[in-house]
């Protein structure tokens, strides 16, 4: 949708005009697939689908939102903000509006309208987008004192502590850093992070595999808790090791045998992943595209052998991938179990690819996969409408 068809839309909802407007994309990780948590490094890209979002300041401390996706409005006060269980799509913006009053920032209430393209369910980040989009249309609207990097904290936390989803900083952070034509390598450790330009002739496609993401509770509290008893045994025998991160790989090899098998496969996955994402960055920063695309088969690899997250589809879309033409590399993104491949792709070929890998696909499966070309896109923006 346009933004003067939004604004339109917006007028009918409201009978007035939006004063404020707000953007984040969302994004596809293309290395460091469960290092986020073990304080490594990861390399996502932000991707030309986000979420929009037009705002109208209020005079009192209620908020109006009107889901342009689903065709619903809710209401909240932000004297009692409280989770929606008839709108839930709505408590990403309650969450947002929760942790600013909490961080002592005075907001009012407003009209709202949001829109987006990035698709739901398909591990893209659609709630990062929405979380930093609304986060971001807050602090244009109010004049907030607050700086990128709090700016991607505060949406992590509306996301943590109001939604309930225990993700990393990864997604909301791409999404507000991001510049056009390039990925962002993030050191989930202490933030820094740099963008690293991508090669205009390669493309990046993302397939969605149709299985849901299951990646439950228990089987992801079983990684985190692998990983962080590894990193304990490992403390004892190398010293400053608070988490895998800090494991070079030939002191994991040196020290393999006082791991049990599975520890030592899920330690193996977060530290040569780790080291998958400086190589993959040395090799951009060279202009060896192939040498990338090797990276993304190595390390989908390592997520369907070691860390075992993997699962059958995934493997085909990978394997369906390797033997198309113009494919430079292809992997499983996100937590796993299901959700999306991604794919690098020589530009030339997209097409090519896209009407070969589907049918063939969704013919062995009997699943409709989706398939989306995307282009590297910039961060959030806002600003105020005239």
């Amino acid at each position: 949708m346009e933004l003067k068809d939004l604004v339109n839309l917006f007028q009918k909802q409201y009978g007035g005009k939006p004063r404020i407007f707000a953007e984040a994309p969302g994004r596809v990780n293309l290395l460091g697939e469960h290092t986020d948590y073990n304080d490594g490094f990861v390399f996502p890209v932000a991707i030309d689908r986000s979420m929009k979002i037009l705002v109208s300041p209020g005079h009192d401390e209620t908020i109006r939102v009107y889901s342009a996706d689903f065709g619903e409005i809710s209401k909240f006060s932000l004297n009692s903000i409280k989770k929606s269980e008839n709108a839930p799509w709505s408590n990403y913006l309650r969450g947002v509006a929760d942790q600013l009053i909490k961080e002592g920032l005075a907001i009012r209430g407003g009209n709202f309208v949001i829109k987006g393209n990035v698709p739901i369910g398909a591990g893209l980040s659609s709630s990062a987008a929405y979380e930093v989009a609304a986060a971001a249309a807050f602090r244009k609207m109010f004049q907030l004192e607050i700086n990128d990097v709090e700016l991607a904290l505060l949406a992590q936390a509306a996301e943590r502590e109001f939604v309930g989803v225990q993700c990393g900083i990864m997604d909301q952070f791409v999404s507000v850093h991001a510049r056009e034509n390039s990925a962002l390598f993030l050191d989930c450790r202490d933030l820094s992070y740099k963008n690293v330009p991508l090669d205009e002739g390669v493309s990046i496609v993302v397939c969605d595999s149709d299985v849901p993401r299951e990646l439950n509770n228990s089987a992801y509290n079983d990684r985190r808790s692998e990983c962080e008893e590894s990193a304990k045994i490992l403390s004892g025998v190398i010293p400053d090791v608070s988490a895998l991160r800090d494991i070079k790989p030939s002191e994991l090899e040196e020290n393999k045998d006082i791991l049990d098998p599975t520890l030592y496969r899920r330690s193996c996955h977060v530290v040569t992943e780790n080291q998958r994402v400086l190589r993959g960055i040395d090799y951009l920063e060279d202009g060896d595209i192939p040498g990338f695309g090797k990276l993304l088969y190595e390390s989908h690899s390592s997520l369907r052998d070691l860390f075992e997250v993997s699962c059958p589809e995934l493997d085909m879309l990978v394997e369906l991938a390797s033997e198309i033409e113009g494919v430079i590399g292809s992997r499983m993104t996100g937590a796993g179990f299901g959700g999306c491949t991604v794919s690098l792709v020589e530009s030339g070929r997209v097409q090519a690819f896209i009407n070969r890998i589907k049918p063939e696909y969704d013919r062995a499966t009997g699943r409709n996969s989706k398939v989306y070309a995307c282009s590297p896109s910039r961060g959030v923006r806002a600003g105020i409408l005239m």
